[in-house]
């Protein structure tokens, strides 16, 4: 039973990465990229230009990456973009 919940385990955590002096828009893009082992990473782009062109943003206010892991076998980002 340890294993299996150990198993089912994950770590999720949000960190703002930058702001500018844009005013904060109603628009948010999300970019997601998941890997494996913690490097292999197919075909993935979790960038900042495809989280603004995926929301339809021309003008960034924040940037905030999202990084979610279950015992680094499976892990993910997730780049989260608000603006206009």
């Amino acid at each position: 039973m340890l294993a299996i919940t150990a198993m089912l385990a994950s770590c999720s955590l949000t960190m703002p990465v930058n702001a500018t002096s844009n005013p904060v828009g109603d628009k948010v893009g999300t970019a997601k990229a998941t890997g494996f082992l913690g490097i292999l990473f197919f075909d993935a782009d979790a960038s900042i230009s495809t989280a603004a062109k995926n929301g339809g943003i021309t003008e960034i206010s924040t940037v905030d990456i999202k990084h979610t892991s279950i015992l680094n076998i499976v892990v993910t980002y997730e780049t989260i973009v608000t603006g206009k």
